[in-house]
Formats: structure tokens, C-alpha cells, sequence
């Protein structure tokens, strides 16, 4: 009897540890984050995590989602598609509300089916134009694609610089070949010949060959389509060799990161930009000055990227009002939030029905080491 009495305790045990974990369980939700912490994406991948942590610790400390803590295991891709792959097929092992990262489009490209096939939300960085044009009801951006984006530059190079040509300098990787194609399509449209069209590597470290073929080319302007370390190294070149046209690009080319790489040299670029922490809107302000203070460093884009996926996450669930992947993608879908409805959005942003965003963005220049916003450019849709 007394053995008996043992092992009713024991069963009465294991079922309040099991209780106990199961409750435990329903107070958090999965969100975890695959990202670019070493190799050639880490400058982007880096501030895309402390953007989402600094998103996730304010969520947590006013009560998390809908009473839920998050709970975010940050795992490193390397800047390998390959090794991106295993750890998403590994995230949704671990039961996922949704999924953060990574930002390189290579990545994304062979990771995103994993999460579409198990009816996860995914939301990422990154701005190849065709992620979002396969069909994948599950992919959303929380920055433009080069769909988007390119239109706005090359209506610059034909209204504000009014160039009849131009040499492109870009990686060669799915980002920069996606981004070339693109703004040769919108250079073609308008009329504005191509006269240089350069590959360059990856983690490239000389640029002075490349240079000399740009200045031969002499077209009235250069667009450079490069990694943030690549695109530092292509500036000095450029200013060491004496490149006197205007050097233009999309929102790499006028990061903080590409800045400080560059010093005196990235004075003088130019161009678009559809996120910075430097634009003169108050609410990215006061991000800019949280995350610098959490993490002793300046954010770029990317750390806004990363900060507003978290906050898009809150919204919508609320707004739903349960925990529910597929409810949540199909919510998303044709969503504006505002930031009266959700400060942590920071800009009113739109997603469509392939999941890419609509909303403000800017023309730009570096001045004295500081990127100076010139021009606010309206949403695509109004």
C-alpha cells in the first residue's frame, strides 16, 4: 500500500510539473529571430536583432501581447543561405507564432518556402524584388522592395540630375543583381543610357579597377548598388581617383555604417532612402535615441526594420485578437497602421497582398558625416 501511495505521489507530481509547464507555455509566444550576426551581412543582420530586442523588451514590460511575454532565440545564418535554411526548418520545430529574418535575399529566397509551407508569417529585411512576386502569402517586408524603391531613385537621376547617362556599379549576390536589374529596367524606360554596368564581389576589398572603368565610362552619374563595407571601400576609391559626377544610391549607400567606413568620402552621396534613423520624423528621433543608449551605437535602417516587424506583430494580433499564424498573415494583407494606433510603427505603413509596404520615404545627402534628408516623397499609393 505504501508502494501504491509513492507512485500516486509521483503521478500527482508529474501531472502538476506538466500543468505547471503548460501554463507557463500559454504566458509566452514564440517569435524566433534568424539573422545575419557574422559574415558579410553582419553590419545589416546586427542591427535588425537589437532593433527587434529593443521592440520586444519595451512589448514585455508594458505586459507583452495580449498578456503573452515574447520569447525570441536570436541563431546566426553566417550570411549562408544554406545555413539560414536548417535554422528556420529548425525555428518551426520550436512551434512559431512568426519569424523574424533574416535580411539577405539569397537567404530568404531558400528559406521562405519552409516557413510558407508551415503557415508561418516571416517577416524580413530583405529587398529582392521577386521574394515577394512567387506567390507566398506568408513573406511580408518591413522595408521596400526594389520594386518599389527604384522607381523613386530613377525619377531623380532624370528630374534631379537630370543625367542622360549612368554607370552602375553592384554586387553580385541576389540583393545586388536584383536592384541592378531593376534600375536598369527604370533607366530604360526613361530614356537614360547605361554606360558602364558593373559586377563586383562580395566582401570586395579593391575597388581602383573598377574606378578606372567608371571614370572611362564617363557617364554624368554613378549608381552604386553594393554591401554597406563595399559600398565604404567604392567611395574612397571613387574620391581618391578623383570622380568628380555625382555618386547616387538607394538606402545602403547613405547608411550610418557606410558613413563612418567612408569618413570624408561619403560626403557628397546621394539619393534615396526609405529608411534612416536620420529622417526628421520625431518618432524615429526618439528611437534613434533609445537605441543608441540601449546598445552604444547609432542604428541604421536595418535596426528600424527589425524594431517596427516586432511592433507590426503586436498590432495586428491585437487587433485580431487571438494567437492565430494563419489570421495574422491573412490580416496583414491590406493593413495600414498608423502610429496614433501603434506608436512603435513609427511611420504610417501599408502592406499589400504580396506582402511589400508602401509608405513615405526620402531623397538624401551626406553633408559633414551626416545624412541631411532634402525631400519627403508620398506614398506610392496616394
Amino acid at each position: 500500500m505504501k508502494a501504491m501511495n509513492n507512485k500516486v505521489k509521483a503521478a500527482l507530481a508529474a501531472l502538476i510539473c506538466l500543468g505547471a509547464t503548460g501554463a507557463q507555455a500559454q504566458q509566452t509566444v514564440n517569435i524566433p529571430n534568424i539573422i545575419e550576426l557574422s559574415g558579410a551581412g553582419a553590419v545589416s543582420g546586427t542591427n535588425f536583432r537589437d532593433g527587434a530586442n529593443l521592440a520586444i523588451d519595451e512589448i514585455n514590460a508594458k505586459g507583452g501581447i495580449l498578456g503573452r511575454k515574447i520569447v525570441s532565440t536570436v541563431t546566426d545564418t553566417q550570411s549562408n543561405p544554406g545555413v539560414s535554411r536548417a535554422l528556420v526548418q529548425k525555428a518551426i520545430d520550436s512551434n512559431p507564432y512568426a519569424i523574424l529574418g533574416p535580411v539577405f535575399s539569397g537567404s530568404v529566397k531558400v528559406n521562405m518556402l519552409l516557413a510558407q509551407k508551415a503557415e508561418i508569417p516571416q517577416f524580413t529585411g530583405a529587398e529582392a524584388a521577386d521574394i515577394t512576386q512567387m506567390g507566398n502569402a506568408y513573406i511580408f517586408r518591413t522595408s521596400f522592395g526594389q520594386q518599389m524603391s527604384m522607381p523613386k531613385i530613377a525619377n531623380y537621376v532624370r528630374d534631379g540630375i537630370k543625367a542622360k547617362s549612368v554607370a552602375v556599379v553592384w554586387v553580385n549576390n541576389d540583393f545586388g543583381k536584383g536592384g541592378r536589374d531593376s534600375f536598369i529596367k527604370e533607366m530604360n524606360s526613361r530614356g537614360i543610357k547605361v554606360a558602364a554596368d558593373l559586377s563586383t564581389e562580395s566582401g570586395q576589398v579593391d575597388f581602383a579597377a573598377d574606378v578606372v572603368k567608371v571614370k572611362g565610362a564617363n557617364a554624368d552619374c554613378v549608381f552604386i548598388y553594393t554591401n554597406e563595407e563595399e559600398s565604404a571601400r567604392f567611395l574612397r576609391e571613387a574620391r581618391k581617383q578623383g570622380i568628380k559626377v555625382p555618386l547616387l544610391g538607394e538606402t545602403t549607400l547613405l547608411g550610418q555604417k557606410v558613413i563612418e567606413l567612408a569618413g570624408e568620402a561619403a560626403n557628397g552621396a546621394r539619393g534615396h532612402v526609405g529608411l534612416s534613423a536620420d529622417v526628421p520624423v520625431p518618432a524615429v528621433q526618439e528611437f534613434k535615441a533609445k537605441f543608441n543608449k540601449r546598445f552604444n551605437y547609432v542604428p541604421d535602417h536595418n535596426g528600424i526594420k527589425g524594431y517596427t516587424a516586432v511592433y507590426a506583430i503586436k498590432y495586428a494580433t491585437e487587433k485580431i485578437g487571438k494567437f492565430d499564424s494563419k489570421l495574422l498573415a491573412k490580416t496583414l494583407h491590406g493593413m495600414t497602421i498608423t502610429p496614433a494606433q501603434e506608436p512603435g510603427i513609427l511611420i504610417e505603413t501599408t502592406w499589400d497582398n504580396n506582402g511589400d509596404i508602401d509608405r513615405i520615404s526620402f531623397l538624401a545627402e551626406v553633408v559633414d558625416g551626416k545624412q541631411k534628408v532634402t525631400q519627403t516623397l508620398p506614398k506610392l499609393g496616394k
